[in-house]
């Protein structure tokens, strides 16, 4: 007879995770002051605050989105005052967006906040070795991230 197992399957965990993980997202923008931003929006530049500037097109990539879509996203964020284009200096035909200080000042206020209450949540349901087992959890879903 073959030996149980008491591991999870991958199937079990991917459910379980993509769950909870969508209640934590939901939970998190509700923590965040309203900055009339859309999920995709806030993506996008928060995007361009740490990686820098990029096209439209790398944009898209990154983001798992059609130019098209990258293109209304960038306008609504331009239209706010939150990034600029600029000439893109190896190639003309295109231009380059990066984050203005308006919206590195709006991005720091929605981290503030969303990090403000997840540390508070943290500091007040979970012991330190729960906390390390989360901080362990985090490395492994920046791995699969990052794949």
């Amino acid at each position: 007879m073959p030996e149980q197992s008491d591991d999870p399957t991958a199937e079990q965990v991917a459910a379980d995770l993509s769950a909870v993980l969508g209640r934590l997202m939901r939970r998190l923008r509700t923590a965040s002051p309203e900055s009339g931003l859309t999920p995709s929006q806030r993506s996008v530049l928060a995007r361009l605050d740490g990686e820098g500037p990029s096209t439209t097109a790398a944009l898209a990539r990154a983001e798992y989105v059609r130019p098209q879509s990258m293109r209304l996203t960038l306008g609504a964020l331009e239209e706010q005052g939150l990034v600029e284009r600029t000439p893109d200096p190896d190639d003309g035909r295109q231009s380059v967006v990066s984050v203005t200080d308006t919206g590195r000042t709006i991005l720091a206020g929605l981290r503030a906040a969303k990090h403000g209450w997840l540390s508070e949540a943290l500091d007040a349901e979970l012991d330190g070795a729960e906390r390390r087992t989360l901080a362990d959890a985090a490395a492994l879903l920046r791995r699969l991230v990052e794949r």
